[in-house]
């Protein structure tokens, strides 16, 4: 599938951090080769927390579309979909271990499920800090069930000067791993 026709599913879930939610979806509506759909799915907790952190709300113009979290009646419910991301950002814990548990009660955990099983691209932002051996066997699980677990860990060498830069330095590492091309710091590389 070529890039510009790729189908992307942002979860947001209840954990602290709708800043890197934010600027993720900002980030991927500006691509040279934008998604042709992102698909933005809230948590109940984390529609809250947005407001919160955000001051605002999502504004879900093309090509991000907002699914309810309630209902198993979006396109990638089913393996038949031709999503191939999915990127789980903030990801609480609970989201986490739902998922590692193959509990598929909402349409975030169903979807997750539903990559994990067509070996597609599932990316978690867990955003919490110390993890508890739980936490961390969850995390493995999920690493052998074939996610990318990419922690909220912004990083410094590119001299971020502002909370936003600082955020985006999380927010460039999941497009790269998400497979989208864009310029971007890169340790070592820029002159």
């Amino acid at each position: 599938m070529q890039s510009g026709k790729r189908k992307t599913i942002i979860a947001v879930t209840g954990a602290s951090g709708a800043i890197y939610a934010r600027l993720l979806i900002e980030k991927l509506k500006r691509l040279r080769n934008p998604p042709e759909e992102i698909a933005v799915i809230f948590s109940r907790a984390a529609k809250e927390i947005w407001i919160e952190e955000t001051g605002g709300i999502l504004n879900a113009n093309p090509p991000v579309k907002e699914y309810s979290n309630d209902s198993f009646f979006a396109p990638f419910a089913s393996g038949s979909s031709t999503y191939e991301t999915m990127i789980i950002c903030p990801a609480s814990m609970g989201t986490a271990g739902r998922i590692a548990g193959g509990i598929s009660d909402c349409l975030i955990t169903r979807a997750a499920d539903v990559m994990l099983k067509e070996r597609r691209k599932l990316i978690i932002v867990p955003r919490e800090m110390p993890y508890n051996l739980i936490q961390i066997e969850n995390l493995k699980i999920l690493t052998l069930a074939g996610a990318i677990i990419c922690p909220a860990s912004p990083s410094f060498y590119s001299n971020p000067q502002s909370i936003t830069d600082l955020a985006m330095t999380v927010v460039n590492r999941i497009i790269n791993l998400a497979g989208f091309e864009y310029n971007s710091f890169r340790w070592m590389e820029n002159d």
